[in-house]
């Protein structure tokens, strides 16, 4: 067993690789030479056993007390280390606050979800509620119960999106527009019915006009009492809303819809300054809706008896609508996820529509 000199020369040795630890794990490294199961003082501390009884007590007792200093030594030596990884980090990620504040971004609602919110608004103050069907629809509640024969360039694989045929033949397909909302609406809720259906839909088209996936929204009465006098006062209320103008000039032409009989296109005034439309005024026509009576095979594949109801439907863009009312040129744009574009024609997520305080403010 070596004496008390050579442990002072044990203790200054770890003291001085103590100091010079540049990081904790350093550090533990001295400690675990020193102070573990086979540290060069556990190992010291295991011969005692092998001292005369005189010699064992004291040399046990500058054993301890090295320990100990070493021990301390290392708690302060790590304490320290801290301090110094603290002080490098706060130097690192120091903040200037006397630079100027960084703009940050902020979010805008896209103009297609802002007119959704709008159209919504609207059409409940008339007392329509909001019905919503799935993007996935069957041959059957897309086409056939919408009376478009199978001969209709609808039904056609360079209009529609379908998917692989099943085992039986049948075809499941993207909704071509909203109007199957329309048959599941009457096959689950007994007239009166009065809904509107907004929501995406999907066509094999592309271009400044048109993109494959795009927004409609469709309306839907059935009653025993409706006709196209309210159609008519329905739409001019909604267009008067919609574009925040007192009145509105419309015209109604004859058209053809499978679903609908008679058919109408409508159209309002409007005039054209700047490149711009103006919704309310002049003597230009501009095409903004389909519309119609439903069709009594309509009414009859949705479960209800056409000989005692009727009713009116129409469909609108909610995309054509966001371009007529704010000036977007290029539907294509909508869809490009373009920052910059997007800040210039979105919406505040404060600027919530209502009729109250102005659908746009």
């Amino acid at each position: 067993m070596n004496g008390k000199d050579d442990l002072q020369e044990l203790e200054a040795r770890f003291l001085a690789e103590i100091e010079k630890a540049g990081d904790e794990r350093a550090l533990e490294d001295i400690r675990v030479a020193a102070l573990g199961k086979k540290g060069e003082i556990s190992t010291r501390m295991k011969g005692l056993g092998k001292l005369p009884p005189e010699e064992r007590k004291s040399m046990g007792q500058a054993l301890n007390a090295l320990k100990s200093r070493i021990a301390e030594a290392i708690a302060a030596r790590r304490e320290v280390l801290k301090q110094q990884a603290l002080a490098a980090r706060l130097e690192k990620e120091r903040v200037d606050v006397t630079l100027p504040v960084r703009p940050e971004h902020k979010g805008s609602i896209h103009p297609v979800s802002h007119v959704w919110e709008e159209v919504v608004e609207i059409f409940a103050d008339l007392g329509f509620s909001v019905a919503e069907g799935p993007h996935i629809e069957t041959d059957w509640y897309n086409f056939e119960a919408l009376n478009i024969p199978p001969e209709h360039p609808a039904r056609q694989e360079h209009d529609t999106f379908y998917f692989h045929r099943k085992d039986d033949g049948t075809r499941m397909l993207l909704r071509t527009h909203t109007s199957p909302v329309q048959i599941r609406t009457m096959e689950s809720t007994p007239p009166p019915i009065r809904i509107i259906a907004p929501g995406r839909t999907f066509r094999c088209d592309s271009d400044q006009t048109h993109t494959p996936m795009f927004h409609q929204v469709e309306a839907l009465v059935i009653d025993e009492e409706t006709h196209m006098g309210h159609l008519k006062w329905t739409l001019e209320e909604f267009c008067k809303a919609f574009f925040e103008t007192d009145s509105v000039k419309m015209r109604f032409r004859a058209s053809h819809f499978p679903f609908t009989e008679p058919s109408m296109e409508v159209d309002i005034n409007c005039s054209w300054e700047g490149g711009q439309v103006k919704v309310g005024e002049g003597d230009d026509w501009l095409e903004i809706l389909g519309s119609g009576m439903v069709h009594p095979n309509v009414i009859r594949a949705g479960g209800l008896d056409p000989e005692r109801y009727q009713g009116y439907a129409f469909g609108i863009g909610l995309d054509r609508l966001a371009m007529l009312k704010y000036g977007i040129p290029d539907l294509r744009a909508f869809f490009e996820a373009d920052l910059r574009w997007l800040r210039h024609y979105g919406f505040s997520f404060l600027q919530v529509p209502t009729l109250a305080g102005g659908l746009s403010a």
